[in-house]
């Protein structure tokens, strides 16, 4: 559906119509490409699990699903290192299984369950994995920017070059405390990415009711710091972006702003393709999943003969098969105690 207003900046990166061509991987190391071509095609299948037991009443947590966005969290990770600090919003499994997060813990989290990531007490949008870096997901909107930039300039006062990573999308842009967030670490040059996930909607509202234009990264050159606007659908594009800024960061340039222009599949919550809360995206949405990043890195290595049908159905057998394993696990896996209610929440043990 067009929409027209003052300031349309992205161009073609946000027709749909438009960059759905197989990558060009000329030059490339294939391993690493068959390596994040099953890191997405996990991060889908798990998350068409999950939408899956979201309809079949399994799962009662809320659960927003980022299918179709995968190669942005892949691309991202690949230039990540564990003594980072990264913080994701409501919308996070993907980023959460790009750093290596486990299929079990995740799963067994959606449950409810001891063994999930956050012991089962926070569900799909509190999400906690410092072993590969991420410290932290939550629902309030722009809730975790600015404690990334309280871990930039923690990073930097512990020395070395370790950088923190705020996700958030186009909805976030809106909220006060990233411009603040972003102020602040670029009058202090602190080392942190700021990577927007712009998929042009905030819940319900196309980003044409929202702002005068579409491109995001308008803000970050406004704090006067390094910023990428990017098809977030293509993996080499945000890989290639996130090694430069990652790089500048790395080596005190300051903060730097990744947009990465993509498109969610599903709803803004729960496991429905056709609607976004209330509103039908009607054409947009079969349009948006022919610039699917799965399928374009396939081909390119299909065209390269560096993927055969029979070692791609192999692949895709592999993850359906893991993901089959953790949930059968996670769904028998036991429940926290009650008194964990109390014990997991305040300090020193349950409430007098």
């Amino acid at each position: 559906m067009t929409r027209d207003f003052p300031y349309r900046e992205l161009g073609t990166l946000s027709d749909p119509e438009q960059h759905l061509s197989a990558l060009a991987i000329s030059g490339r190391d294939t391993e690493r490409l068959l390596r994040q071509l099953r890191d997405m095609l996990l991060i889908r299948r798990v998350e068409e699990k999950i939408g899956d037991m979201v309809t079949a009443g399994m799962i009662v947590c809320p659960c927003h699903l980022g299918i179709g966005q995968e190669a942005v969290a892949v691309g991202v990770s690949e230039h990540l290192r564990a003594t980072d600090r990264v913080f994701g919003a409501h919308r996070s499994h993907s980023h959460y299984l790009a750093l290596g997060g486990g299929v079990y813990p995740l799963l067994a989290e959606v449950l409810g369950k001891l063994d999930g990531c956050s012991k089962g007490m926070g569900g799909s949008m509190h999400l906690h994995d410092p072993a590969h870096g991420l410290l932290g997901t939550v629902p309030i909107v722009a809730g975790t920017v600015s404690l990334a930039v309280g871990a930039a300039l923690a990073a930097r006062k512990d020395g070395g070059d370790s950088l923190a990573v705020a996700y958030f999308g186009d909805g976030a842009a809106e909220e006060g405390v990233v411009h603040e967030a972003m102020n602040l670490a670029a009058a202090w040059r602190l080392p942190v990415l700021f990577v927007c996930e712009n998929n042009l909607f905030s819940s319900h509202l196309h980003i044409s009711l929202r702002q005068p234009s579409d491109r995001v990264a308008r803000f970050a050159e406004a704090h006067r710091m390094s910023a990428m606007t990017i098809d977030g659908n293509d993996l080499l594009a945000v890989s290639d972006a996130t090694a430069s800024l990652v790089a500048g960061i790395r080596r005190g340039e300051g903060p730097a702003f990744l947009e990465a222009l993509t498109y969610r599949w599903r709803g803004h919550v729960g496991p429905r393709e056709d609607l976004d809360v209330g509103v039908n995206r009607g054409s947009d949405l079969a349009l948006w999943k022919r610039r699917d990043p799965i399928r374009r890195l396939a081909d390119a290595l299909r065209e390269a003969e560096s993927l055969q049908e029979e070692t791609w159905q192999a692949m895709d057998r592999a993850v359906l098969e893991e993901v089959e394993t953790a949930w059968r696990r996670a769904d028998a896996a036991p429940y926290p105690d009650e008194s964990a209610l109390l014990d997991w929440v305040y300090a020193g043990g349950a409430a007098k």
